[in-house]
């Protein structure tokens, strides 16, 4: 990605057509573009300094305000998972990324981690299998072929 130019390239140029050179030549000259000049000019004009500004956009955040006020209540009140917070945003009308979700609780400090106390006290899916010494064996059973 491109840099912007530095504020003393800016001040050179803008020097230069202070003393009446012509943007086609300072921007020869400088080999930059005839537009960076004009646009120099007129930013300096409007705001009284050089500064670049930020490159990639100027984006707020969604999490903000009253969003991340209702997101932290919803935090708060009890165990949550990225997957529902991000759908309980888009039932009220704000679609968010599960990552965008993720990267306010992770910068609030938050842990969406599950509680694996807590996990104890539902059963498991986890289903022993019951010794191969106790079932029939495989010659008694049947042949059944395996659909894929």
């Amino acid at each position: 990605m491109t840099r912007a130019y530095s504020e003393d390239l800016r001040e050179r140029a803008l020097a230069r057509a202070d003393r009446g050179e012509t943007i086609g030549s300072i921007a020869a000259e400088l080999q930059i573009s005839a537009s960076c000049v004009s646009k120099w000019r007129k930013l300096r004009r409007e705001t009284g300094e050089l500064k670049p500004g930020k490159m990639g956009g100027h984006k707020q955040a969604v999490l903000a305000g009253a969003n991340a006020d209702w997101l932290r209540a919803r935090i708060a009140a009890g165990p949550f998972t990225l997957r529902k917070l991000t759908a309980k945003r888009a039932a009220r009308g704000i679609r968010t990324h599960q990552k965008t979700v993720w990267l306010f609780v992770h910068t609030e400090g938050l842990s969406s981690k599950k509680n694996r106390a807590a996990d104890a006290a539902v059963s498991s899916r986890y289903c022993p299998q019951t010794n191969a010494l106790d079932s029939a064996s495989a010659q008694d059973r049947p042949h059944t072929p395996r659909l894929h």
